[in-house]
Formats: C-alpha cells, structure tokens, sequence
C-alpha cells in the first residue's frame, strides 16, 4: 500500500504517480486513463483499445463536423494551386 497526500494545482488538487509506480503500471504521461469513482474509491485504469479508438472517432468526428468550413476551404485551395502551377 502507497499512501499519498494530493498537492494543490492551481484551484485543483492533484496526485503525483512517481516514476516507479508508473513504470509497474506500464504508465507514461500519454497514457489515456479512465478514472471511475466506486463509493469513496477511485479507480484508475487505462483506456482499453477499443475505448481509445472509439474516443479517436468521437473526437474526430466532432473536429470535422467543427472545422467542415476550414477543410472546404484547405480543399478549394490545394484544387487551384495544382491548377496554377502543374
């Protein structure tokens, strides 16, 4: 058993994970976790394959759906550019 102490971050409080804990864990500070609260208990477990590419689908979805302009707009350029100069 660990026991740990939450350190102020900004207007939140955060839990430090040392280096060790984080190399048993196979843990790295990209690593996507899903945090679950169970009565008083959280529990922190990294996203499962299909959890990450479902989250990678929703975002770009939404990231698409946001920018649809801009990408059109990308689209017209590159169109006229390879028109003017190939």
């Amino acid at each position: 058993m660990i026991i740990k102490k939450l350190t102020r971050q900004g207007n939140s409080a955060a839990l430090v994970i040392d280096k060790q804990l984080l190399n048993l864990l196979n843990f790295n500070q990209d690593t996507d976790l899903k945090i679950t609260v169970s009565g008083r208990q959280l529990i922190i477990e990294p996203l499962s394959d299909s959890e990450r590419a479902a989250r990678f689908k929703e975002i770009s979805k939404r990231d698409l759906k946001k920018d649809k302009e801009l990408y059109r707009r990308l689209a017209n350029l590159r169109i006229r550019w390879t028109t003017i100069y190939f």
